[in-house]
């Protein structure tokens, strides 16, 4: 319940700093899978809990949302609950090699 409370709180704050206009990253997986390696721009919420604590990230339906796993399927399950919620503009990125790859290429840009 603490780890929760505590996800809720840290995800309010990062919404005051992420504007409309910015992409979020989202690894969906587990915290310890997080913590082994991650995308640095990105913010753990796990695929169960995607439809609680993304709109504490932004409540923007149109806000570019791009979520990764280890392989995908995990990030697919998370992008049809945010879309069944009328998110928009969610990508299923696939695994984390793929997320930094993507990140990569955007930054370049």
């Amino acid at each position: 319940m603490k780890v929760k409370l505590l996800s809720v709180l840290f995800l309010g704050f990062l919404s005051s700093i992420v504007s409309a206009g910015d992409a979020i990253w989202v690894d969906v997986r587990t915290a310890g899978e997080f913590q082994n390696g991650h995308l640095a721009a990105a913010t753990n919420i796990p695929h169960g809990e995607i439809s609680l604590l993304l709109p504490e990230l932004s409540a923007d339906k149109n806000a570019e949302v791009y979520l990764y796993c280890r392989s995908g399927n995990r990030a697919g399950k998370a992008k049809a609950e945010l879309e069944s919620m009328g998110y928009t503009n969610v990508t299923n990125v696939g695994s984390l090699a793929e997320a930094e790859a993507l990140y990569g290429e955007m930054e370049v840009e």
